[in-house]
């Protein structure tokens, strides 16, 4: 039963995703990659970006597509910390495109999330997640 419930999930996911995608990608102000991550530019700053074998310090709020927030470092009251390559594609190619002092919201499609497995919790298979990011340095 949880194997079928779990695949329904799964390809609910996989389509609602697509779909948001698909009219996002047309929305002003929307920016694509060519591996399918879509972003907006929230607040932009001029410096250096960092490389993905860098450390950086950041504020963020992750939401799934239904805006349910699964984490977020300002309900903590905490900046994380973390090595960019360490986390999902989609963050390791986003927070690139960042400098320090800008905020940026990124549309991550599952492949560059969690993908078929999901993270559990309110990240489930083929979820497409919805983060807002603000790069505050750079180690």
């Amino acid at each position: 039963m949880f194997s079928k419930n779990n695949s329904e999930m799964a390809e609910k996911n996989k389509t609602e995703g697509a779909a948001f995608l698909a009219e996002n990608a047309s929305k002003e102000g929307i920016i694509s990659t060519d591996s399918g991550l879509q972003y907006e530019i929230i607040t932009a700053t001029e410096g250096d970006k960092p490389a993905a074998s860098n450390n950086v310090t950041v504020h963020y709020k992750g939401t799934t597509l239904d805006g349910d927030e699964f984490d977020s470092s300002y309900s903590r009251n905490a900046p994380a910390t973390f090595p960019l390559n360490r986390v999902i594609a989609g963050w390791t190619e986003g927070v690139q495109l960042m400098s320090v002092g800008s905020k940026y919201r990124f549309f991550i499609p599952s492949e560059l999330a969690y993908g078929a497995q999901g993270a559990g919790g309110a990240i489930g298979p083929h979820a497409t997640l919805i983060f807002e990011v603000e790069l505050l340095s750079i180690q």
